[in-house]
């Protein structure tokens, strides 16, 4: 089967949107739009008509595009059917361990609380794609608006489990700060440092840092690392159990 055709639209000041397409269909979603014009200049470009909003979470900057491209389009509207009243034009409620058909694509539904009570992720296995909202991002992890540390550090856990290859489409360019922080919570590692190296030089041509991959995540980013000895050292935890680390560490990236 063809891979997902998948293309990033910058919004805003750091969000990204993503337009998902099945070649074998033609069917094509869009993921979190945060604003509805430049989605439709993007179909327009491409050629390429939407049929499916795929909703991570109810925040505007996610939603805010949602009933403008379904005037526009007749799109089908997708998120957490414990979410519909904050999801504006929702026609398909789905939950943990749905799945969501795009054409011959099918994406896996993970509930990721955490960020809010009501975050999901879409897993298109075949496709090795992750799109997490702000669940996880490129070296960092959302804020915790509504859920808690605990529930945030098995959503992230959930994540982790998936397969090294897996892309992870993020929904915001905070990499370049996220860096920063990983580097003063996890300096002696390797592989943080280097990965550090090049987003910098990523951001110097104004190029974007995402899609990173999950085996990037798990070698460097600290959240996804808070059972990791070295990283609850760091947090002045040692020998600390792994939720109380992450929520620890999500503090200080709070203050940093």
């Amino acid at each position: 089967m063809p891979a997902l055709q998948i293309h990033q639209i910058p919004v805003l000041s750091d969000n990204y949107v993503y337009l998902a397409r099945d070649p074998e269909t033609e069917a094509t979603a869009v993921v979190d739009p945060a604003v509805a014009r430049p989605v439709l200049e993007a179909l327009d470009r491409l050629g390429w008509k939407l049929t499916h909003i795929l909703n991570t979470h109810h925040h505007h900057d996610h939603v805010g595009g949602n009933l403008e491209l379904k005037r526009a389009t007749g799109c089908t509207i997708v998120g957490n059917r414990a979410d519909a009243r904050r999801i504006p034009g929702m026609d398909v409620g789905v939950a943990e361990g749905d799945a969501v058909a795009l054409g011959a694509q099918t994406a896996q539904v993970i509930e990721v609380y955490g960020h809010t009570v009501g975050h999901i992720a879409y897993w298109f296995e075949d496709s090795a794609a992750l799109f997490c909202g702000d669940t996880m991002f490129a070296l960092g992890c959302g804020r915790l608006f509504e859920g808690t540390a605990a529930q945030m550090w098995s959503s992230l856990s959930k994540l982790r489990d998936l397969p090294g290859d897996t892309r992870v489409y993020c929904a915001h360019e905070y990499t370049l700060a996220n860096a920063a922080f990983a580097l003063s919570v996890d300096p002696g590692n390797p592989a943080l440092r280097e990965r550090a190296g090049r987003i910098r030089a990523l951001r110097a041509d104004r190029k974007p840092t995402v899609p990173s991959t999950l085996a990037e995540e798990r070698a460097t980013n600290p959240f996804l690392r808070a059972d990791v000895e070295d990283l609850k050292t760091a947090a002045g935890l040692p020998g600390g159990d792994a939720a109380a680390v992450f929520a620890e560490i999500r503090r200080q990236k709070d203050e940093f």
